[in-house]
Order: C-alpha cells, then structure tokens, then sequence
C-alpha cells in the first residue's frame, strides 16, 4: 500500500471535510446497519479490503474521437478490481475510444491494460491489467438489498484517492440527456466530485454502484434541490459479465443512434447539442429544437423519448420526429446508426 493511501486512511472526518477518518470511525456509524455477526474489526477489516481494490483509471482517446469534444482526450478516474485475474470494473465513459490505459496502484505502481468492453446500455467499462495487480478484488453485494437508512463508504482510487461516508437518499430510474437510461439507479448524498468510476460500497465491503456523475437533485425533480451522486448499480452487471467478456458488449447496446443532448423541462424535450456528423446533425437538427413526437409517439420527458426510440425497430432505421423549431412546427426524418458502429478505436494492437 503507497504512502498517500496509509495517510489517507489515518485522515480525520470532520463536518466539514469528507474525508473518511480511522477506518474504525467508519465502523462506528455504519455498525448498527450490519448483521451483529459481523465484528467491528471484521469490519474495519472489509472495508480497509474494499478501499484497496479500487484503482485508478488513466486513459488516453484516439486522436479524432468524436467523444474527445465532450470528455476531453485525456480522463481520469477510478475502477474497482472485480476479478483475481486483474478484470476491474469502471464507468464506460472513462474508457470510450481509448487508445492507451493504464492502471494505478497504490499511487505509485501504473500497470497498463486493454479495454474488454464498453458497454452502452448500462455504462458500465471492463478493462483487463496486462501484468499482474497483485490486488485481492472486491466482493460484490447487492445494491437493491441496500437499506435506505444503510451508512456506505465512497472510495476513488489512484494518485488522489480519496474515500467519504455517504448516504443512499433515493433510488429510480435514471435518464440521462445523452441517450441513456437505467433502471434503480442509486442517488447519494452529500456529493462528491471525484465520481468518475469510483466505488460505492456497503457497510460489508461489498460493492454496490459504480459513479457515474455529479446531480443536483439527488432526491428527485419534484423534491428539492440536494447535490448528490448517481451510481450504476451493480446488479447490472452478474447477467451481462460473460456476455462483456466475449462480446465486448451487451446485446442491449445494439441499438438506434441519434446523435443529441436534451433536457426535460416541464414536459417538454429540448435538444440542447448535436454531434458532429451524427444523424441528427445529417438531418439538420438544432440546439433549441423541441421534439414532441417520435414515429407517432408523444414525447414528454426524456425517458419516454429513450424508450420509443429503442423499441421501435431495428438500431439502423428511418424514424421521424416531429419537432416545433421557434413557434414552427416541423417533420424531421433521418436515419438512425448503431451507436457501437459509431465509435473510433485504436490503432495496431
């Protein structure tokens, strides 16, 4: 273990710093949330287990990667080592149109790896370490077990890992504005900005959710404003492992592409950008466009547009939109692509 990491698990918790202090102080809160089977040592003994599988995550996109306007070429978080042979568990964006990998470990060791799947449906990545991690992987737990009252430790990896106490405060379905939607999403408070794959664990060790981004409504839309996290959670992932291993994918990520942002405001879905050479961008879509139908279904909220887009047919189709641009109402047709046909991949090996 590096000198950063054994420095930051004698770090102090105090109000206003998230920091996680004596592994035992985490013990303390989280103990009445755990079977009394489980001892405070066996605990601190979990989760001291459950902050050293988690990584760091450095990787380096293809040159022209469209993704590289939104995400940057170069990104850094966090992944969770799931597997003895060195298979670690991150979020896909991390990872999508990668070039070069690499792991950290201990804040000293940098192991390279190769990414084994992207996958768009969940937003879960997989990468496999090239050399040996000498990490013991994190067991995995059930995120719909959780308690809503269930204390859970939040642990990033890498150069500046970091780890916090954090609260489940809500649990729903998520739709995000760049065609992504996932069912039992789990909402954390307070938030915290090193997300980007880190690990959220129970009061076990056991992971739960990998992060994915920062909200501002971590309690809901209608409910008020509380900054929080949202992670994947884990039970996505045991009925698609085998599938991302010898796929790279999911079947469910075969699906129609149109290439837009929007946001959901009041019942209504706003186009806010259009990627380049997308089939939205082909078929002279707009920031500001407002669609209210797609193939004749009536869109009021971003899922609802989502849902209609992917069940209507095959991922590589004619769908129209009916969309108001100003005060004029307009039809739209374009032809939709496979997302994962989209993507730019690395050169040579």
């Amino acid at each position: 273990m590096g000198r950063e990491r054994r420095a930051l698990l004698a770090a102090c918790l105090t109000a206003g710093v998230m920091l996680v202090a004596v592994l035992g102080a985490v013990v303390n809160v989280a103990v009445a949330a755990t079977p009394p089977a489980l001892t405070e040592q066996a605990q601190a003994d979990a989760l001291r287990r459950a902050h050293a599988a988690v990584v760091g995550v450095q990787s380096l996109a293809v040159a022209e990667a469209h993704s590289n306007s939104a995400l940057g070429r170069v990104r850094q978080g966090s992944g969770v080592v799931i597997g003895h042979d060195g298979l670690v568990l991150t979020i896909g964006y991390l990872i999508l149109e990668a070039d070069q990998v690499q792991l950290v470990v201990d804040d000293e060791r940098h192991v390279p790896a190769r990414v084994v799947a992207y996958d768009v449906a969940t937003g879960f990545g997989l990468l496999q370490a090239l050399t040996p991690l000498r990490v013991e992987p994190a067991p995995m737990g059930s995120a719909q077990a959780l308690a809503a009252d269930e204390p859970l430790l939040m642990a990033s990896g890498g150069e500046t890992a970091v780890m916090a106490l954090t609260q489940l405060v809500s649990r729903r379905s998520f739709a995000g504005y760049w065609e992504y939607l996932i069912d039992g999403a789990l909402f954390t408070a307070p938030a915290q900005p090193w997300h980007s794959g880190a690990g959220l664990f129970n009061a076990r060790g056991e992971l739960v959710g990998i992060g994915s981004l920062v909200v501002a409504h971590a309690l809901g839309d209608s409910e008020a404003p509380l900054p929080g996290n949202m992670f994947v959670p884990i039970d996505l992932l045991p009925p698609i492992l085998a599938e991302l291993q010898r796929n790279g994918l999911s079947a469910a990520s075969r699906r129609a592409w149109l290439g837009v942002n929007c946001v959901e405001n009041a019942g209504q879905v706003r186009v806010v950008r259009v990627s380049a050479e997308s089939p939205a961008a082909l078929a002279g879509l707009q920031p500001g466009d407002r669609i209210e139908r797609i193939d004749g279904t009536v869109v009021g909220s971003l899922a609802a547009l989502w849902q209609a887009l992917w069940r209507g047919g095959q991922p590589e189709r004619e769908v129209t939109l009916d969309i108001v641009r100003g005060d004029a109402p307009q039809t739209v047709k374009l032809q939709t692509v496979d997302r994962m046909k989209t993507l730019r991949r690395a050169q040579g090996i």
